[in-house]
């Protein structure tokens, strides 16, 4: 029978426009949100935790479900409010840090100018010290030749005034006199050409110790200056400390809030989740596949219409799990060890085994042609090889989504689950159809290029359907991806 059919069963309800089951179905929640909203409670406060369960525990799941949505859409856009802040507070703490960073860089800067200018205003004062010294030596013997001068003079004088009588009487002839006044002045000429260059040096040595006194002034003036800087740029830097650090204070709460946040996102999705749930020896109708193939999107991103497809070619969304190794099973005879590489066989006990299953007693794919099982060992909805589901990780993260421990390969939402997140991780949460070809080709034959290894296993019928020699065409993935979207896209199932 076509699977399709299945679609004459769809309740009555469905066909009803969306704004009236709201106000049928979600009368009470509505009226509860917009009651709390006019008391000045706010969805902060409708939407924590205890008030849903509350409120889901009074009114109908469709009610409920609305109830839900509203909160985790509420969630999800205050986790994107709260990221944008974050973001915020995170570019003024790096303006902050460069700034902090640039003041202490100016701040060393003048302190090495201040020690350097100190060493020089030291050394200029010693320099000072030894212009002072050369002065007064200089002064003395300027005052020691002024002396010696006077004295010559004062000889030359005294020579001058003496008559000739006494020139004769002292001296044995002229020309010894004459000698000797002629020796004085030309030592009062050398002591005075001295004088002169003795004082010009003093000048000049006043000169220079005037300089360098103006100099060391000017040094001691701008090392005033460069510590009323540094005095200034550490105050600042202070500033930029405590706004750097109250910046970092308002992004650790953020953080804080948005980890809170996000926490109850995930445990309204988780709910959303329950609420969807259906018993686990049952297959879900296909309005119950599309609500969990839309839920599946919200978390993976892959296109509910290609989710469906690809379960409608693994296992008709559930209608067949296996038929291998069970007592309703086709071939109940034919073994888990008959169709299961062995490699498979360690993954397969454990996981029975926590879910306490009898192993000999649970249903795994096999394709039985000629008398001979060619393959087969997948579990569930999903068809995952019991490797696949263990080793690599998609029984823990499908725990960490749901909270329902341990994950069951053949629990209807878990398969749906662990098939989006297989979809996603080979890129078909893009939703573009080169990708969900390749992520599909991946989900049979671990690559998404269609290697011959791959057609030969019946990778381009499982894509793309094939033809038989009547000419007729059998679905593949894609096919059915096209046929769901257009019952999406008609509004089937709304």
């Amino acid at each position: 029978m076509n699977y399709f059919c299945q679609l004459k069963k769809i309740p009555i309800w469905l066909s009803i426009p969306l704004t009236t089951v709201i106000l049928l179905g979600g009368f009470l929640v509505w009226a509860s949100v917009t009651q709390g909203q006019s008391n000045g409670e706010g969805l902060e406060t409708v939407c924590q935790l205890d008030n849903v369960d509350r409120e889901c525990n009074i009114i109908s799941q469709e009610a409920c479900q609305q109830l839900l949505e509203k909160c985790k859409a509420y969630y999800e856009n205050a986790s994107v409010q709260l990221e944008q802040d974050i973001q915020k507070t995170k570019t003024k703490e790096k303006s902050y840090q460069n700034e902090v960073y640039l003041l202490s860089s100016r701040i060393t800067q003048l302190k090495n100018q201040i020690y350097q200018s100190n060493l020089i205003v030291k050394d200029l004062g010693l320099q000072i010290q030894d212009t002072e010294t050369s002065i007064d030596k200089t002064s003395i013997k300027i005052s020691d030749i002024e002396d010696h001068l006077v004295t010559i003079l004062r000889t030359v004088y005294e020579e001058d005034q003496k008559s000739l009588m006494e020139i004769l009487l002292a001296e044995d002839n002229f020309s010894d006199f004459f000698s000797d006044i002629m020796s004085l002045e030309v030592l009062g000429a050398r002591n005075q050409e001295l004088l002169d260059n003795i004082k010009e040096l003093k000048s000049y040595l006043e000169e220079q110790k005037k300089s360098l006194d103006g100099e060391k002034e000017d040094l001691e003036r701008q090392v005033l200056i460069q510590r009323l800087q540094q005095q200034e740029g550490e105050q600042v830097k202070q500033e930029k400390e405590y706004l750097l650090a109250k910046v970092q204070g308002e992004k650790a709460a953020y953080e804080e809030y948005l980890d809170d946040v996000n926490a109850k996102a995930q445990e309204i999705r988780k709910r959303i989740f329950r609420l969807a749930q259906i018993p686990e020896s049952e297959a879900p109708t296909l309005e119950e596949a599309y609500a969990l193939a839309k839920y599946v999107e919200g978390v993976t991103g892959v296109r509910p219409a290609f989710l469906m497809g690809l379960l409608q070619v693994e296992s008709r969304i559930g209608q067949n799990v296996g038929q291998c190794n069970c007592s309703y099973c086709q071939y109940p005879d034919i073994s888990w060890k008959t169709v299961m590489s062995k490699t498979q066989w360690p993954s397969f006990l454990k996981v029975t085994a926590e879910l306490g299953m009898d192993e000999e007693n649970v249903p795994v794919s096999c394709w039985v042609g000629n008398g001979k099982v060619q393959m087969g060992g997948a579990m569930g909805p999903a068809q995952f090889m019991p490797s696949t589901w263990l080793d690599l990780g998609y029984k823990e993260r499908i725990e960490a989504i749901t909270g329902n421990k341990p994950a069951n390969p053949w629990r209807v939402q878990d398969a749906f689950l662990a098939a989006g997140l297989y979809l996603s991780d080979w890129g078909a949460d893009s939703q573009k159809m080169y990708d969900e070809i390749g992520a599909a080709t991946a989900y049979l034959c671990g690559t998404s290029t269609m290697t011959s290894r791959c057609i030969k296993a019946g990778g381009k019928a499982y894509v793309y359907g094939w033809t038989d020699s009547s000419g007729q065409h059998h679905s593949g993935i894609m096919d059915y991806a096209a046929e769901f979207q257009d019952y999406i896209d008609s509004g089937v199932f709304d």
